[in-house]
Order: structure tokens, then C-alpha cells, then sequence
């Protein structure tokens, strides 16, 4: 938020919004609820009313029913997007500032986890957990948030009883 008046734009409200209800649901163990980009593009070209919801959710509803024809694809067909959809996320790595190590080492082992595990998540808690090393190591911890803190100790706990069990 930039001011206490409220947030910067209708963006920032729909995700406000998306993030306190996946943190309710989680709460009770439920499926997380996301904003989804159909949506937010919605919100992007003035959608004020609701009813750019309403359509997103009869559009999902019609892709329920299409949904056995889209498992028909084979998955070598939608590889090609899987691709684009790497080249995209690799673009955002040139922001990097790779002369600080506690930037720099954190995102390589993000980035590496993820294409070596085949999971984004893990590749967001490799870097949490690198991240919390480098601070400690340069003698820096007390810039890391407590919420960090709390995060980096959940991962590592997933780790070692996955790894346990």
C-alpha cells in the first residue's frame, strides 16, 4: 500500500483479496482459491461492475465440459509451451543482481531446484532456505523477517519428513 488511504489500483485490491482468502482456506485445510489471469485481465481493462467475474465463471464451466477433449492432447504436443513458458521465466533472471551473493545464491538454487525436481515449489523453498544461509553466513541475520524465518523452518521440516518417511 502507498498510502493509508488504500491501495494503488483495482490490481492491488484483487490481490489483497486472493491472498487473505488462500491464507483463510489454508487455515482450515482447504484448496487454495487464486485469482486467476482471466480475471485479472478483466480488472486491467475496466471491468468494474462483476460481471467480468460472472463471464470467467461461465467460461470455466463450458472448459468443464471440454475438459475430456483436452486430455486427448498428447503431452509432446504441449511441450513446445512448456518451453516458452521456461524461456519467459528465464527472462526475469537478467534482473539479478549476480554481484550480490545474498541475491545471487538464493536465486541460482531457486532456479535449479526447480528445473532438477520438477517443482516450482521446491524451487521457492531452496530459495528461502540458501537465502536464510547467505544472511547467516554474511553475518546479516537480523535483516531477515521473522516470517522468513518461520517459512525457511517449515521447508526445511517438509524436507527432512519427506525425506524420512
Amino acid at each position: 500500500m502507498e498510502n493509508s488511504a488504500g491501495f494503488k489500483s483495482k490490481m492491488d485490491k484483487a490481490l489483497f483479496a486472493d491472498a487473505t482468502a488462500t491464507s483463510i482456506g489454508a487455515v482450515f485445510g482447504t484448496s487454495n482459491t487464486t485469482t486467476y489471469v482471466e480475471s485479472a485481465a478483466g480488472i486491467a481493462v475496466g471491468g468494474r461492475t462483476g460481471l467480468t467475474s460472472v463471464v470467467v465463471s461461465i467460461c470455466f464451466a463450458i472448459s468443464a465440459f471440454l475438459a475430456t477433449f483436452v486430455s486427448a492432447i498428447p503431452s509432446a504436443a504441449t511441450a513446445p509451451a512448456l518451453v516458452i513458458v521456461g524461456v519467459m521465466m528465464m527472462s526475469s533472471f537478467k534482473e539479478i543482481d549476480w554481484t550480490e551473493l545474498s541475491e545471487a545464491i538464493p536465486a541460482f538454487f531457486a532456479g535449479i531446484f526447480m528445473a532438477l525436481c520438477y517443482s516450482i515449489s521446491y524451487g521457492i523453498a531452496a530459495g528461502f532456505i540458501f537465502y536464510v544461509i547467505t544472511k547467516l553466513c554474511k553475518r546479516q541475520a537480523k535483516d531477515i523477517h521473522p516470517i522468513l524465518w518461520v517459512a525457511t523452518i517449515l521447508f526445511i521440516l517438509n524436507f527432512v519428513l519427506l525425506a524420512l518417511l
